[in-house]
């Protein structure tokens, strides 16, 4: 379903001109006929930045020389990136530049921080826009009813980890808040979900790749699917794939900082109807595989979960 690019990883940490032990979990955009990945980089203290490289064909980078987002060392967000920065998603909201939601760890916890670039090459700082412990927050990149959308994964040890919606009028005040796809039971996904790449709007809904965490004796799982939201009501899921669209198998992708893992903050569609994904490997290394968009939403409407788990979801939702 997934072409790996037969010359993965794409980008290493030998690729940075500054000193990193890893480059994952990158935000990816096409902005002026150019590939922008944001990625993840742990600095030699064990805390994260975000860098910035380019491309022309969305296959091969060139990292600039300088980080784009370190920790605010000032400011109102300074309390809470003071531990590092992760896992930065970005939207392109029309006539509002590229709207970036990114982690802020600190002794508080973790806190998604939201901020505005046009042009990568200056950012500026909202506002936090969560309370403490959520985490992969994206935004679709379009109003519902006057209405800005976004995706969020509370982090609770109480109950699953689950995804949820909630919406805003002015990116700042969130509420709302219902959950909408929840893990199943004996499934690849059954521990945890968590948003993933910025959804993508075709034809018959907006296209969700998500991640999915399943547990094993020797540890956990990080794989990737697909589910399919709607159009008009992004709270109503079409289907989702009972199957995992990708899975570590590459080395990158098995052993590295965190084994076994694949996980995606970006994904962009292109004019001939495929997409890139683009997955951190192993907590590790940036990869990149190509997809047809309209197999992906197939399998969420052909190979959906039984009727049986839908509605266990709607009777969730019901809750």
């Amino acid at each position: 379903m997934v072409r790996r690019y037969a010359k993965n990883p794409i980008l290493t940490k030998s690729d940075v001109p500054y000193p990193v032990a890893t480059i994952h979990n990158a935000g990816v955009v096409k902005h002026e006929g150019r590939y922008i990945m944001l990625f993840r980089s742990h600095r030699h203290n064990g805390r994260s930045i975000i860098g910035i490289a380019e491309s022309k064909d969305g296959f091969h980078f060139d990292d600039k020389d300088r980080p784009f987002l370190i920790p605010a060392t000032e400011g109102f967000c300074a309390e809470y990136e003071e531990s590092g920065v992760e896992d930065l998603r970005i939207c392109s909201m029309p006539n509002e530049g590229y709207l970036l939601t990114y982690s802020g760890y600190s002794r508080h916890g973790v806190r998604i921080i939201l901020a505005r670039t046009y042009d990568f090459e200056t950012v500026e700082r909202i506002a936090p826009i969560s309370q403490a412990d959520m985490r992969n927050i994206l935004i679709f990149p379009q109003k519902f009813n006057g209405r800005y959308a976004r995706l969020d994964r509370p982090h609770s040890e109480i109950s699953p980890w689950s995804i949820w919606i909630s919406y805003s009028k002015d990116l700042l005040y969130w509420g709302d808040s219902k959950v909408v796809m929840k893990p199943v039971q004996y499934h690849w996904d059954e521990m945890k979900i968590g948003p993933g790449a910025t959804p993508i709007k075709t034809k018959s809904g907006w296209l969700h790749i998500y991640h999915g965490v399943f547990p094993t004796m020797d540890g956990s799982v990080y794989r990737l699917g697909v589910a399919l939201h709607d159009l008009g009501d992004p709270s109503k899921i079409l289907g989702v794939s009972d199957d995992w669209t990708l899975q570590p198998e590459d080395p990158w992708e098995v052993t590295g900082y965190v084994h076994n893992v694949v996980f995606t903050c970006g994904a962009v569609p292109d004019a001939d109807g495929t997409v890139k994904i683009y997955w951190g490997g192993a907590d590790t290394v940036m990869c990149v595989g190509t997809a047809r968009l309209e197999s992906l939403v197939e399998i969420c409407l052909t190979n959906s979960r039984s009727s049986m788990y839908q509605n266990i979801w709607l009777k969730d939702h019901c809750v």
